[in-house]
C-alpha cells in the first residue's frame, strides 16, 4: 500500500517497516516452511513470483503490509535483514468503502516467539489501521488448533463469529470504538509513527 511506503512504526519490542525488495529473499525462505504455510493458509511461490508479489503489494491499495523487526537486535546490529522476525497485514475485501479489514500476524522466527513481539506488532498494526486507514471493524481467521493466536485475539477483545469445519478455521471480529482505541494506545505506549524520506537506504 502506497500510504505506508515510507512509514516506520517503533514500539517497545519491535519495529514495523514496509515490505521492500531487500526483504524478499528472507521472506521467501520463511515461506518454504510447511508449518508456516499451514498457519497462514498459503502456498509456496517461486523466488521470482515472490519478487513480483512484493511489487504488487507495494501499490495494492487493499493490502497494507509491514515487516516486523526485533527492536533489540536491530539496535545492536543495525541490520534489517538479520532483525526480521515476521510480518503483519491488513486486507480490505470491499474496495468501495474499506471499513472492514482482515488482520494477519506471522512470527516466522521460532526464537522470537513467546517474547510478546507478535502481540505488540499486532496491536501497533491495529492502531495504525484505526488512526491512519480509518478501519471501523477488524476480522481475523485463525486455524482452529492455533491456540496461541486464538487466545491472543480473545485477549484483544475479539469475539468468535463463525467456525468452518471444512477449513478448520475460526473467524473472530472486533468493532472499533473509542474505548477500545484508548485501550490499544495504552498497550503500546510509548510508540512512534515515523515518516521516512523517499530515498531509503538499508539502514533505518
Amino acid at each position: 500500500m502506497l500510504i505506508n511506503k515510507n512509514t516506520k512504526i517503533v514500539g517497545k519490542r519491535c519495529i514495523l517497516v514496509p515490505y521492500r525488495v531487500e526483504h524478499v529473499l528472507k521472506y521467501h525462505c520463511w515461506m518454504q516452511s510447511e508449518e508456516l504455510q499451514r498457519l497462514t493458509a498459503s502456498t509456496p511461490l517461486s523466488l521470482e513470483e515472490e519478487y513480483e508479489m512484493q511489487k504488487s503489494w507495494m501499490i495494492d491499495e487493499n493490502k497494507c503490509t509491514f515487516i516486523i523487526l526485533d527492536k533489540h537486535m536491530f539496535e545492536n546490529t543495525g541490520n534489517e535483514i538479520e532483525s526480521m522476525i515476521g510480518d503483519t497485514n491488513l486486507f480490505f475485501a470491499n474496495t468501495d468503502d474499506r471499513i472492514c479489514a482482515e488482520a494477519e500476524i506471522m512470527i516466522a522466527e521460532k526464537w522470537a516467539r513467546g517474547r510478546k513481539c507478535g502481540s505488540e506488532a499486532m496491536l501497533l498494526m491495529l492502531l495504525y489501521g484505526v488512526e491512519t486507514l480509518s478501519v471501523k471493524q477488524f476480522v481475523v481467521k485463525i486455524a482452529d488448533d492455533n491456540d496461541v493466536s486464538i487466545n491472543m485475539f480473545r485477549n484483544f477483545g475479539f469475539s468468535e463469529v463463525s467456525r468452518s469445519r471444512v477449513f478448520r478455521e475460526i473467524t473472530f471480529s472486533r468493532i472499533v470504538d473509542g474505548e477500545w482505541t484508548g485501550w490499544l494506545k495504552s498497550k503500546v505506549e510509548p510508540y512512534q509513527v515515523i515518516k521516512e524520506n523517499e530515498t531509503h537506504s538499508d539502514q533505518l
